[in-house]
């Protein structure tokens, strides 16, 4: 089942029907066996018409999240330890990224919260003193306060390669800022966990043209998701629950940099495709 974040409440899809539950987004999705919730949930919720539900996921859709922070483990695949390793060698910071992919425990750091967070359909920023961005397209996992996996969305990692380059010690300025993150379009709840045939599919396109394109199963990840959301709340607390943008295998070669208007297209099997649109902050 899909749950949307609308200005009305959250949409449910679920065989074919929408439903529009007016819980708080944060107390509907934080809790234990989400989807067995949101199966009693429908019962007791207005059914909307197909005209209906359409109508508020094409004006009045929001990123599927409320209070929660945005945290993202990096170097999970190996194309991702590659292309970090590239962009680092003349700062002397490459065998950071080749050891941390062989490490225990994983790189985990803090990318954004839910204010600066894009939506489906909005403009996601790349930073003006970046000469080199690129878009890193992420499966998302929603982990509950108690530190179990309940759903997962779309994650767009935006990220300015020349910056964490120059000195691994920027990765922050390289991650975080406004509007460096997009998720949506919703949490897909899934009674079980996703397969590991899973694909992410990306799709770049400039002025209407494709120039990216490229896909990958979600098998290829290094570390099993559970262990990265054992890692990230050790000696932590989520009131609220998490998100965490899981990593990249999906990288686009060194001579490419994002363009103003540049349309961005991110599809995962069972979840759908999260469009954003490149801009930079006025």
């Amino acid at each position: 089942m899909k749950l949307y974040r609308t200005q009305k409440g959250a949409l449910l899809r679920w065989d074919n029907n929408a439903y529009l539950i007016t819980q708080p987004w944060d107390e509907l999705i934080n809790r234990e066996n989400l989807h067995d919730y949101l199966q009693t949930q429908q019962r007791h919720s207005d059914m909307l018409s197909p005209v209906e539900a359409d109508a508020l996921l094409n004006s009045q859709l929001l990123a599927p999240i409320g209070n929660q922070e945005v945290w993202a483990a990096g170097v999970t695949y190996l194309r991702s330890r590659d292309a970090r390793m590239e962009e680092s060698k003349e700062s002397g910071g490459a065998t950071f990224y080749d050891k941390v992919y062989e490490a225990e425990r994983p790189e985990l750091f803090f990318k954004a919260q839910a204010h600066r967070v894009a939506a489906h359909d909005e403009e996601v920023y790349s930073r003006h003193d970046s000469s080199w961005n690129v878009p890193e397209p992420e499966l998302t996992l929603f982990i509950n306060s108690a530190g179990r996996i309940e759903g997962y969305t779309i994650g767009n990692d935006m990220s300015s390669r020349s910056i964490e380059g120059e000195n691994p010690l920027y990765l922050p300025q390289a991650k975080v800022y406004q509007r460096s993150a997009a998720l949506g379009p919703c949490l897909y709840v899934p009674a079980a966990p996703l397969p590991a045939t899973t694909k992410i599919h990306m799709v770049i396109r400039r002025a209407g043209q494709s120039v990216y394109n490229g896909e990958i199963a979600i098998s290829q990840i290094k570390r099993k998701l559970p262990e990265l959301a054992s890692w990230l709340y050790r000696d932590m607390d989520f009131p609220v629950g998490c998100f965490l943008m899981t990593g990249t295998c999906l990288v686009p070669g060194n001579e490419f940099t994002l363009a103003k208007g540049d349309k961005v297209e991110i599809t995962i099997d069972h979840i759908g495709t999260l469009v954003n649109t490149v801009g930079y902050k006025q």
